[in-house]
């Protein structure tokens, strides 16, 4: 389960990337490369937001692994 750990956390890394774009310059870098608001942007912001609130259980296996 590392592994999908790994990847949710950096796919959420890369997200939180692309509102940092969006915050400072105002440019939604998945927009521009998939289309505003297009089925596959809005596929891209639905994984994103899964992976966050699956790596939410990291809060608690972080506190039990201690």
């Amino acid at each position: 389960m590392k592994w999908f750990d790994n990847t949710a956390l950096t796919i959420v890394i890369i997200g939180a990337i692309n509102w940092l774009l969006v915050g400072i310059f105002r440019f939604d870098l998945v927009a521009f490369i998939f289309g505003n608001l297009s089925w596959l942007s809005r596929i891209i912001y639905t994984i994103v937001g899964l992976c966050g609130l699956y790596l939410i259980s990291l809060y608690g296996r972080i506190g039990s692994n201690s």
